[in-house]
């Protein structure tokens, strides 16, 4: 059998992205299609006085136009996506989006009424027609404000903004505190930003009444929830409803949300009207229309003694949860378990509070809180090495948890609703490798003075990180021999470039002795399977790829029996490979793949009781929790001391995410990670003013790092495999973004070189680092 796991193969679908031959939700056209376009709020925080579309039904070419009192039984909350995880004394209040805002706009960007039109040009004049009045409220924006008794509340049926606190310890922070002979104590700000895919967010709908069948073309990273939903909804059968999420030009965690007003008004539209409808959001709109996420701001404090050894952290951080929290608290919970890190925290105390405000819902995007974690330790850990005279790589090697410490439970409760156990992992040889790829020693020794002998502001960040990835419930997918002798795989799980086509057919193609080219993969279309969650927080590999490898396992066992059976031999005398199954060392007796599955799928005769006809086997695969990946990031940077714009001359991560099913693959994953890292860290910030309303809401103003900006990015591995599944595999989706924050800062501050200069506060930008050194050094 011929290794396929592990190689260093090209991705299997770029071919048809580069020659526009990919099916992406606007290239879907049919017959008699109409348009849909929203009227969202222009503010943060309104009472709607009057909604008047009178002037817009009467337009030529509109064919309907609603608001929430049309909508009849589908308005009202929607669901609670993730609910609250089982943490003792845990508060939680849950407010869900609707469809139309009714009596009062939250955020700008909320819908307040939908335009059905013959074309996009029309629905959108259309717009114009409608006369809405709003009163203007206080917007709800700064968190600790929002906590006051006298604050303008978001949900006036609240007794004030808090919408939810949880608190989570482990050992005992107290006692660590008072014997501790260092405590630093620190506060840090993570602002806001949008994910910006290249692909903003789309829906088309077309019901068929005469089959009785919805069909949605979804830029979706969920598409079975998304089914289950919309028929729950509409008062459809989940048969009746068939997703798709076609190829989606990046997903990064918005797209996860479910659900969005769009994706249930357009369907329901298209059900009303009898015609096929597409919304299709525009760059302007998505500002306001698609989840966000970052906000947080920590008071931090760590215990250590003299030879730097981490007694114990305690964390109280504020997260901003937009005017919703249909996502539950899977980010603040990240944060929370996240800044545990790879290190020997004995004693930890963490609490966080959940605040309502006047922006748009936050949801998971790319890291999905952990950056905040990440970022929080890190820099304590950087403050910790300067105040005891330790280098930033040793305090951190004194930290770290042993591989001898495996499996390592943190006391706490993670996202996954499971103890945060780390599976596995060993994390020196990590860092030795990073030390050593981005040259540290020769960079402290030599490299760094004689720049700085130049004038020249040369810096270097080290940062370790942590990951939890692969978690469940479950993925499914089925297996199949085709009479051609090509194998068919279908999964629920959909792709948004992360190379699906590629890495689960080659852990289908091994088992069954087969090339890449042998194998068919079908993603995200709910009519070819059925059961499914969706591709996020790092989990496609690792949940998807174990359910296939395991139905290939089952359809060659099948292949070996119905052989062995007819070649009359023991099945452990089989061999498959090349397309065949034949007699070891006789390779001339033996059949096709083709062969076989046409003789497993008779056209007379009995099946044998007991036995199942077709060479095909569906497997699922459901983690006990989640497995841990690691890593180790570094960079150099230069400072132009004039400009204080940044470069980052060099990049270097060093990951362990087990088994690495396509170097290739994994490193185009990283790159893409270490690209938003960077722009979380340095470019992306949302600017709101009094009223709630997002001033950059395009891509002149909101900055995105371009390809000219990311420096030579290398990757480095080491392979810890996971005890958690059969093919040992750690998730990398996120693995390039979440620490990118703090080993950007860190090199910044190196590079000024600054006596007690701190950066706290991310994103930075040329103009916030001009503030921050004019206050520190007095003007």
């Amino acid at each position: 059998m011929s290794r396929l796991i592990g190689q260093r193969l090209p991705r299997r679908e770029d071919a048809r992205l580069l020659t526009g031959r990919a099916l992406f939700t606007d290239d879907v056209d049919l017959p008699g299609m109409l348009h849909a376009a929203f009227l969202r709020s222009p503010v943060g925080h309104a009472r709607v006085k009057r909604l008047d579309l009178s002037r817009a039904r009467a337009r030529n070419g509109v064919v309907a136009v609603y608001g929430a009192d049309d909508l009849g039984a589908l308005w009202g909350p929607g669901p609670l996506l993730v609910p609250p995880p089982p943490i003792e004394d845990i508060y939680f209040v849950q407010r869900t989006i609707v469809p139309l805002a009714k009596d009062k706009v939250r955020h700008m960007g909320e819908p307040v009424a939908m335009v059905i039109a013959t074309s996009r040009y029309v629905a959108e004049d259309a717009l114009e027609d409608i006369v809405l009045e709003l009163e203007p409220l206080p917007a709800v924006l700064d968190l600790e404000a929002a906590l006051e008794r006298d604050a303008a509340r978001v949900h006036e049926d609240l007794p004030n903004n808090l919408a939810s606190h949880v608190v989570q310890t482990k050992g005992d922070y107290e006692a660590a505190l008072a014997e501790a002979p260092v405590v630093l104590k620190r506060r840090f700000r993570y602002d806001r930003g949008v994910a910006a895919a290249l692909e903003n967010r789309g829906v088309v709908a077309e019901w068929d009444a005469k089959g009785g069948v919805m069909r949605i073309w979804d830029t979706t990273q969920a598409p079975i929830p998304i089914r289950n939903g919309v028929a729950g909804m509409l008062g459809l059968s989940e048969s009746q409803v068939q997703v798709v999420a076609p190829f989606i030009g990046g997903g990064f965690g918005p797209k996860m949300m479910m659900f969005y007003p769009e994706e249930i008004l357009v369907p329901w539209a298209s059900r009303q009207l009898g015609r096929p409808v597409k919304w299709i959001e525009d760059r302007r709109e998505n500002f306001g229309a698609t989840t966000q996420e970052r906000l947080q701001i920590h008071d931090s404090e760590i215990a250590l003694t003299k030879d730097g050894v981490i007694l114990g952290v305690k964390d109280v951080f504020l997260h901003d949860s937009g005017a919703y929290n249909s996502y539950g608290l899977t980010i603040p919970i990240n944060s929370q378990c996240t800044l545990l890190g790879q290190y020997n925290i004995p004693n930890y105390y963490s609490e966080f509070k959940v605040v309502f405000t006047n922006r748009v819902l936050v949801t998971p995007y790319r890291g999905a809180g952990r950056q905040h974690g990440v970022f929080v330790i890190e820099r304590l850990l950087d403050f910790a090495a300067r105040e005891l005279g330790i280098d930033r790589a040793e305090i951190r090697r004194r930290n770290l948890i042993r591989p001898e410490h495996y499996p390592y439970d943190n006391e706490l409760i993670y996202q996954d609703f499971a103890p945060l156990v780390y599976d596995s992992g060993d994390v020196e040889p990590v860092l030795d490798k990073a030390l050593d790829m981005i040259g540290y020693d020769d960079f402290i020794r030599n490299e760094q003075p004689a720049a700085r002998a130049e004038g020249r502001h040369l810096g270097l960040g080290l940062v370790c990180y942590t990951e939890g990835t692969g978690i469940g419930p479950y993925e499914g997918a089925r297996v199949r021999v085709e009479s051609t002798g090509r194998v068919s795989v279908a999964t629920g799980v959909g792709t948004q470039g992360q190379g699906h086509y590629t890495s689960l057919a080659q852990v289908v193609a091994e088992p069954l002795g087969l090339s890449l080219q042998d194998v068919d993969i079908t993603t995200g279309d709910t009519t070819r399977f059925h059961w499914g969650t969706g591709t996020f927080a790092s989990r496609g590999a690792v949940v998807a790829g174990n359910a296939c490898y395991a139905a290939a396992q089952q359809v060659r066992q099948k292949v070996v029996a119905l052989a062995a059976k007819l070649l009359r031999c023991l099945e452990e005398d089989v061999e498959v490979s090349g397309g065949r199954a034949f007699i070891h060392n006789h390779p001339d007796k033996g059949y096709m793949l083709s062969e076989l599955a046409a003789l497993a799928n008779p056209l007379r005769g009995a099946v044998e009781p007991g036995t199942e006809p077709g060479l095909e086997a569906t497997a699922y695969f459901g983690p006990p929790r989640g497995a841990t990946a690691n890593g180790i990031h570094a960079a150099i940077v230069e400072v132009d001391p004039e400009t204080l714009q940044v470069q980052t001359r060099k990049y270097v991560v060093v990951h362990d995410c087990g088994t690495v099913l396509n170097p290739l693959l994994l490193e185009g994953q990283v790159h893409g990670g270490v690209a938003q890292g960077l722009g979380n860290a340095w470019y992306e910030e949302l600017d709101f003013d009094e009223q709630g309303r997002i001033l950059n809401n395009n891509l002149h103003d909101f900055m995105l790092p371009t390809a000219q900006d990311i420096p030579p990015i290398d990757v480095g591995h080491e392979e810890t495999r996971s005890p958690l599944n059969p093919l040992g595999v750690k998730g990398a989706g996120e693995a390039g973004a979440i620490p990118g924050a703090a080993v950007f800062v860190q090199a910044v501050e190196d590079a000024l070189g600054i006596d007690g200069l701190e950066l706290r506060d991310v994103p930075l930008s040329p103009a916030k680092l001009l503030h921050i050194l004019s206050e520190h050094t007095g003007g």
